[in-house]
């Protein structure tokens, strides 16, 4: 299903964010605490499409052509964004989602095992690699929750959202050095990325 069409009013003065995420749950709740707490000056849809890394930066592509199509008819404002958000794990054809996310100007949040990697170094640091279901247990043991994050939880992950964007980075500049690349990058995460994106929103 195509992002409804939207109408030019002055909610178009905000900037606008289109988001494909994997998970309905962790992610989406994550992301919409970000969003409320800058809605004023910016608008993140999460669309309600769930699929593997491929099929959501194939969706990723022909929501952002559709909306270039009807920007060029007069019919409402494109996306100032669009992202595609998923975990690394065991996923077929990753390297193909990138690639194609790359030459069509989708930007990637990925997370190397799974998201939960970038709620554990919202409290401790995570050099090595680690497993999937490990790090899910680690981050449920800080945040006290599974799947679904708490309105605690997620203030916590606020309070301390510096700190995991300082060792997300970290961890990026150790893997360039190591030489390691795209899937082997574990543990890494880029949700930071999106994050910033939403906040310096508000600050524009």
């Amino acid at each position: 299903m195509s992002p409804p069409r939207r109408r030019v009013t002055g909610e178009a003065l905000r900037y606008e964010i289109l988001v494909f995420a994997k998970g309905k749950v962790t992610e989406e709740g994550y992301l919409r605490h970000h969003h409320s707490r800058n809605r004023s000056t910016v608008n993140v849809e999460i669309h309600e499409f769930r699929g593997n890394p491929l099929s959501l930066v194939r969706r990723a592509m022909e929501a952002k052509k559709k909306e270039a199509r009807d920007e060029k008819r007069g019919r409402g404002r494109a996306r100032d964004e669009v992202w595609c958000v998923f975990d690394v794990d065991k996923h077929p054809s990753l390297k193909e989602a990138v690639f194609l996310a790359r030459e069509h100007g989708i930007h990637l949040a990925i997370s190397n095992p799974c998201i939960e990697l970038w709620f554990l170094i919202h409290f401790d640091d995570q050099t090595a690699f680690i497993e999937r279901h490990d790090a899910q247990r680690s981050a449920s043991r800080h945040t006290r929750c599974e799947k679904s994050l708490s309105r605690e939880a997620l203030v916590a992950l606020e309070r301390n959202y510096e700190i995991a964007k300082q060792r997300a980075r970290r961890l990026a500049r150790k893997h360039k050095g190591d030489g390691t690349q795209f899937p082997d990058d574990n543990p890494s995460s880029g949700v930071w990325q999106v994050v910033d994106s939403i906040r310096r929103s508000s600050r524009s």
